[in-house]
């Protein structure tokens, strides 16, 4: 099956029936149509809709090496510095369909489970099965464009150094506690599956680290609706359908879930690796895993940057607030920023080597420095369209106020210098739900932790940056005394 369209994909993921609750009611019927998913499905849709594009064909997808077909570039290896540039084009397109509010979308696993793939000799060291499982799944998913959430996280009860994974004699994160011939069994849980039930397949990787135990160790997929897999959803912030009043609520509400484990069978051809406490950590730190996951994280981040700027200018422009000096060092704070993600980006494309799978990689520190600035960044982009907007954050009626009788005093009394008082409401509902509203916290707090805890991404690049050639160059001055 090639490149599949946006009603191939809803179609599938509604025939999976997958054992999915919120507030306190399990999904029953087609979760596509349910209020919580199906604002976010349909902009999924679009995404798998844009591969048939005549125009972007050449962007969105690429002729499969074994049937010759047209699949996803979003599962491209690349092999060349064209082909990372074709991979970012790809990425941008899917982001600026929903402004890069998005970050599930599908080339994000896709890309994840392509660098595994891309390296999977690694993973024949304890057993060659190991590798032949990733190569051949990653083949399966590219051919039948499949659709992943995943987690990396185990639930939060003791986040000390040193704990125990078990309270109070109860399993709490999800571990392997059996094998047999058939394959592992896991139990417990795991944080936090965006888009869980969405999907058709769930990615679960090992957290890593110093304190991982051996049940901990282990790396697999499986379907969605897989026996005894169950996804808890957090309350949804897709509030209505309107897309006037929740503009990017209705629209790309992914959904964040906790994912139940209840003596799970993974079949051992899903399983990537077991037991495998140094592997574990090795398929992060040997592999070009983070690079290609950073290139296409930082390629989104870049549209919803340039989302930020267009919101951010509508709104002086329409209440001609332009001429005032603290707005135009607010909005060149956002190009400023935006400047440089390009640059950091571009640099990691220009300095991209082969590494030693044969995949071409983009450089890792420009990169590295891009995720660990962005946290920063974009909560400071959110206080800037709260500090431009002030008032007119809180000054949005409804939809419906507009169809009432009270239309003539909203004309009068919300309309702007540069636009009528719909536009200027509709406008200002955008920035409200990017900035304000439950969808909008949600997105802060995402992209602050999008990769984990910004003051861990810090100390990974101090610890991993050369510099001893600048160190060398100074101490060599300080005893020149010439």
């Amino acid at each position: 099956m090639p490149a599949i369209s946006g009603k191939e994909y809803i179609n599938r993921i509604d025939k999976m029936h997958s054992n999915v609750w919120i507030d306190g009611k399990q999904v029953k019927g087609k979760i596509s149509k349910h209020s919580a998913f199906k604002g976010a499905m349909k902009s999924q849709a679009k995404l798998y809709d844009l591969q048939f594009e005549p125009t972007l064909k050449d962007i969105m997808t690429y002729s499969s090496p074994t049937t010759g077909e047209r699949i996803g570039t979003s599962f491209l290896e690349p092999k060349t510095k064209e082909d990372l540039i074709k991979r970012k084009l790809m990425v941008q397109e899917w982001a600026k369909s929903n402004l890069g509010m998005m970050g599930r979308s599908p080339d994000y696993m896709n890309t994840a489970l392509m660098a595994m793939a891309a390296s999977s000799d690694l993973f024949s060291k304890e057993d060659k099965k190991y590798s032949e499982n990733i190569r051949k799944f990653y083949e399966e998913a590219r051919e039948n464009d499949y659709s992943f959430t995943h987690t990396f996280i185990n639930p939060q009860v003791n986040r000390a150094e040193y704990h125990f994974e078990e309270l109070n004699g109860q399993i709490i994160s999800a571990q392997v506690i059996d094998k047999n011939e058939e394959g592992i069994i896991i139990h417990g849980a795991r944080l936090l599956a965006t888009q869980g039930g969405m999907t058709d397949e769930i990615i679960v990787f090992p957290t890593g680290g110093r304190f991982l135990t051996k049940e901990l160790a282990y790396a697999f997929s499986i379907p969605s609706n897989t026996k005894g897999l169950k996804f808890i959803c957090r309350e949804s912030f897709s509030y209505n359908d309107s897309t006037f009043n929740h503009p990017l609520g209705s629209r790309f509400e992914e959904m964040d879930t906790i994912i139940v484990f209840d003596h799970v069978l993974v079949p051992w051809e899903r399983v990537f690796f077991c037991d495998d406490i140094e592997l574990a950590n090795r398929m992060y730190s040997d592999t070009s895993f983070f690079t290609l996951v950073l290139h296409q994280v930082i390629s989104r981040q870049i549209i919803k940057t340039e989302s930020i700027l267009g919101i951010s200018q509508l709104i002086v422009d329409t209440i001609n607030i332009g001429e005032y000096q603290h707005v135009q060092e607010k909005i060149s704070e956002i190009i400023t920023g935006y400047e440089a993600l390009k640059g950091l980006l571009l640099s990691a494309e220009h300095h991209a080597e082969t590494d030693q799978w044969g995949t071409m990689a983009p450089a890792l520190a420009p990169l590295y420095s891009a995720i660990t600035m962005f946290p920063k960044l974009y909560p400071r982009y959110i206080e800037i369209i709260q500090l431009l907007g002030a008032s007119g954050l809180v000054s949005i009626p409804s939809e419906k106020d507009f169809k009432s009788e009270i239309r003539e005093d909203l004309d009068s009394y919300l309309q702007a210098a540069n636009s009528n008082a719909i536009d200027r409401v509709r406008l200002f509902r955008l920035a409200w739900d990017l900035s304000i509203s439950a969808f909008g916290g949600r997105q802060t707090l995402y992209e602050r932790f999008f990769f984990g805890d910004p003051i861990r991404l810090a100390s990974n690049q101090y610890r991993g940056y050369e510099r001893l050639d600048k160190v060398k160059r100074i101490s060599e001055f300080l005893k020149n005394d010439e």
